[in-house]
């Protein structure tokens, strides 16, 4: 089983593992019929390789918990906090406003400044590149669900439409208009006339 290699947080693979692996490696660049001896043999290896990656994030995580308590102890504990802080770093651990802080307490200690010195860099490069990074427009949360939808704009690769200008508002009815006049009844027609004869 593959184990983790160290401080570093890399692993470490025996004869047998580093077969399978080749073989593995051949079968992705060649692809041919595996075995069932091969098949089985590479799921156990990716099993291997999980649980030791799980491991590693496990050390990882005891080792940054250790050093923020030897950090807090300062400067009483700078012997082993600098011991640490140099094993965080070489695992992939980017050095924070807290490291810092606590190494320029150290003041006068050589090996705290040429740490100092290079966290300094390594905090510099890391904000350079959030920097240069590039940025993805945020689409606001009620957008988002309409914007993902099949057929909508957004899968045609055109720009969500804009709301254009709202229209105005209907003239509210005059009271007139609601209650017309009544109208006066018809007068009734004048009875017809009868003309005397004789």
């Amino acid at each position: 089983m593959p184990t983790p290699y160290g401080n570093r947080g890399g692993l470490a693979f025996g004869a047998e593992e580093l077969r399978v692996l080749r073989r593995a490696l051949a079968l992705a660049l060649h692809p041919s019929p595996a075995s069932d001896t091969d098949v089985r043999d590479c799921l156990r290896l990716a099993e291997s390789v999980d649980d030791a990656a799980r491991e590693s994030a496990r050390m990882r995580a005891f080792l940054l918990a250790d050093l923020d308590r030897y950090r807090a102890a300062l400067p009483g504990s700078a012997t082993g906090y600098l011991s640490l802080l140099e094993d965080a770093l070489a695992a992939g651990h980017q050095p924070g406003a807290d490291d810092l802080a606590g190494l320029r307490a150290l003041r006068g200690n050589p090996r705290a400044a040429a740490l100092l010195g290079r966290c300094q860099v390594l905090a510099e490069q890391h904000l350079r590149a959030r920097l240069e990074a590039p940025r993805r427009p945020r689409v606001p949360a009620s957008r988002s669900h309409l914007l993902a939808l099949p057929g909508g704009l957004a899968a045609a690769g055109q720009p969500p439409a804009r709301p254009g200008p709202a229209t105005p508002p209907k003239p509210v009815p005059t009271p007139a208009e609601v209650f017309p006049p009544k109208r006066r009844p018809a007068q009734p027609p004048a009875p017809p006339r009868q003309w005397a004869v004789g």
